[in-house]
């Protein structure tokens, strides 16, 4: 299973029947692909969308149907379309339970730097902000070390910030992590990976007091 999967599966855990849920760009927008079927849970994007499905097959393409990482998608029965006034009143009003996003680099305080890095070019800032501001839970999902190996999960980040003291809970491929009044606490490792290696990738200062289980790929 490659690194994605493995942390699309744990997240989709964070998925509870009933929910309204934002999924960010990036690695979140697969989670729609492994929902339960069984799950009532409606998917919203801030481009205007509650009820996103899974992606179309070939024959199931239609172009007008995106998210908002200009993907194509299918809807669910019952969707409905909106303008993107109506949908960023659904988020700053706090009506979605769980917003799911990426992350470029995540602090030991919960701060969240996920939309931008100095230098290069972005087409905005999308829904992050207001999503971390507005949805009742956070969870952040990304690869615990960057491609030069440098851990993403840092004492302080170094990258334009999203929100501050935000995320309520971090899933990498190599842990769990949630987010408290006494800090940032490490609760799972993944299969086949070790405590000392969570230590020696994460730049973050971490306490282990409620280490519960090993989550499997």
């Amino acid at each position: 299973m490659d690194i994605r999967q493995k942390i699309i599966k744990r997240a989709v855990q964070e998925i509870e029947d009933g929910m309204y849920v934002n999924l960010g760009i990036g690695i979140p927008t697969l989670i729609a692909n492994a929902i339960p079927e069984d799950y009532d849970v409606m998917l919203q994007s801030e481009n205007g969308l509650l009820g996103i499905g899974a992606y179309p097959t070939e024959d199931e393409v239609d172009a007008d149907l995106i998210n908002a990482g200009k993907e194509t998608v299918t809807a669910v029965k019952g969707a409905s379309f909106f303008d993107n006034a109506e949908s960023f009143a659904m988020i700053r009003g706090g009506h979605i339970d769980l917003a799911i996003l990426g992350g470029m680099e995540v602090s030991e305080n919960g701060d969240l730097a996920n939309w931008m890095i100095p230098g290069k070019m972005v087409k905005g800032m999308g829904g992050a902000m207001d999503l971390v501001a507005g949805a009742k839970r956070v969870i952040v999902i990304m690869e615990h070390v960057n491609k030069n190996g440098e851990s993403k999960v840092k004492k302080q980040c170094t990258l334009p910030l999203t929100g501050k003291a935000v995320v309520h809970r971090l899933i990498t491929d190599l842990a769990v992590f949630d987010f408290t009044e006494t800090g940032m606490e490490l609760i799972e490792i993944a299969e086949g990976i070790s405590l000392e290696e969570v230590q020696n990738k994460t730049e973050a200062s971490f306490k282990i007091s409620n280490l519960q289980m090993k989550y499997s790929d």
